[in-house]
């Protein structure tokens, strides 16, 4: 959508009542306040005690009544905390105009957006509070970039999510490798390493060799230097051959041959470099398979969950969901991230005869070559925003940067007025997902407000609200 000042310039003023344009429903500031904040409440509850619940069951433990009274807690700790949004956004909106006695450019969405973000941000947990801001300017920074394409200020570039993903990630590799992770005050309960954890392994965390290297003797002397490997190969040969069902002496004979292939696999050449166990080859083998049969498993799992009635009501189209190649993209992006990230960094350490961190920086740019398969621009921002976040908290700790106080409380503060002014002024730059939101928690309210005052800006809001609302299928009425 093209910038347009061909009828009020941004900088003048529109002399428009609360009535006409942010409760055109209702007369009173009061009654429009009230129904915003108690749909607020009922969305957030909702939303938070489904996230709260999950959370603690993932946990894989029964939960004890401490857990639960600290659930309790949290689920209405966090929902005043959202619906205070919802409430002191209502609030300045409608004040800012009685202060002022009009409207301008920033006191329209943005202003009140910000101050109400300053109050409820407050209320909120700290420990969660990065994570809401790295959420929320996550979601800005893809805004800003849309409102810029808008502009033609900018062009989209191909590839440019797989560029993002992998240069943050190898330089998050590059953190984790280097031991920065468990250094660092800011840095130790970061998830973010434990996910790094789980998709390459532990043994590149540093100091590992010592017990890789003692594992890989020991699995070596038991395979080479035991003769009773044989007689079991004999014996069950035996036992296969008089077993009366075909079916089950193939299958054990097929896991027979796969179970010697993988320990020949393991027993192959292990550079001395390296701190993994077994051979370089089999180290890279496991990564890959095991982080393809996970994204298999996950991307087979949300097409059975999202498919679940159709399947019912047709079982001959299970064979069309899961014989398309997208099922598997998932499955290629996460087994060739781990699996190319452990081969790179075998063939650095074989050519150089080190085991450095400063390896992890190519090896990790390699390997996020593997997003072109599973492309995501939330997923990228996210990775790129928390690698910016730790590189930060590192240069804190190490006194080569300053630290700001409240430095993640402002950057949500700004990012939150940016987004609710953009739902306001020119929707259609707006990620769907959070428009989704922000009409499921306002219970329709911000599609409610009228946009013909400030369409004198020239920015066409009431057609762009149109087009939002025919995309994203969510309606102008309160509920």
């Amino acid at each position: 959508m093209a910038q347009s000042f061909s009828k009020v310039s941004i900088f003048s003023p529109i002399h428009v009542s609360c009535h006409d344009y942010v409760h055109p429903w209702t007369d009173s500031c009061m009654d429009a306040l009230c129904g915003l904040y108690f749909r607020a409440i009922i969305y957030s509850l909702k939303m938070y005690a489904t996230v709260y619940v999950l959370s603690l069951i993932t946990r894989g433990k029964i939960p004890n009544k401490t857990d639960v009274i600290k659930t309790i807690y949290g689920v209405l700790q966090s929902t005043a905390f959202l619906s205070g949004t919802g409430f002191g956004y209502s609030a300045i909106v409608c004040l800012l105009r009685r202060l002022l006695g009009n409207y301008n450019f920033l006191t329209v969405s943005f202003f009140p957006a910000f101050f109400s973000s300053v109050f409820s941000i407050l209320i909120e947990r700290p420990h969660r509070r990065t994570l809401l801001a790295l959420y929320v300017t996550n979601v800005a920074t893809e805004t800003v970039w849309n409102m810029l394409l808008s502009r033609n200020l900018v062009q989209n570039v191909r590839f440019g999510c797989v560029g993002i993903f992998a240069v943050s990630s190898s330089l998050l590799l590059t953190y984790y490798k280097a031991g920065w992770h468990k250094k660092d005050d800011h840095t130790k309960a970061d998830p973010i390493f434990g996910m790094l954890r789980f998709i390459v392994g532990p043994y590149e965390e540093k100091d590992y060799m010592a017990r890789s290297s003692r594992e890989n003797s020991i699995y070596r002397n038991e395979n080479q230097n035991d003769p009773s490997s044989t007689r079991r190969a004999t014996s069950w040969c035996s036992k296969s051959k008089s077993s009366k069902n075909s079916v089950y002496a193939i299958v054990t004979q097929a896991l027979k041959a796969y179970k010697r292939i993988i320990e020949k696999v393991k027993c192959c050449d292990r550079h001395y470099a390296c701190p993994h166990p077994f051979s370089c080859l089999y180290y890279t083998m496991q990564g890959a398979g095991k982080m393809f049969s996970l994204g298999l498993g996950i991307q087979v799992t949300i097409k059975l969950v999202l498919n679940f009635k159709r399947i019912i009501s047709s079982p001959k189209s299970v064979k069309s969901l899961f014989m398309k190649k997208e099922i598997l993209n998932l499955a290629v992006c996460l087994g060739g991230f781990s699996g190319l990230f452990r081969a790179v960094l075998c063939l650095l350490r074989r050519s150089t005869g080190k085991d450095l961190p400063i390896y992890a920086l190519p090896a990790g740019a390699i390997a996020g070559t593997a997003f072109y398969k599973y492309p995501d621009t939330t997923v990228a921002l996210y990775i790129m925003w928390k690698m910016l976040q730790i590189t930060y908290n590192i240069g804190v700790d190490r006194d080569m940067l300053p630290k700001v106080p409240g430095f993640a409380e402002i950057l949500y503060c700004l990012s939150t007025g940016l987004l609710f002014h953009v739902a306001i002024i020119e929707p259609t730059n707006l990620r769907p997902s959070y428009w989704k939101f922000l009409h499921g928690v306002s219970g329709g309210r911000i599609a409610c407000m009228s946009r013909i005052p400030i369409d004198l800006w020239g920015y066409n809001s009431s057609e762009a609200l149109s087009q939002v609302l025919q995309a994203t299928r969510t309606r102008a009425v309160l509920s």
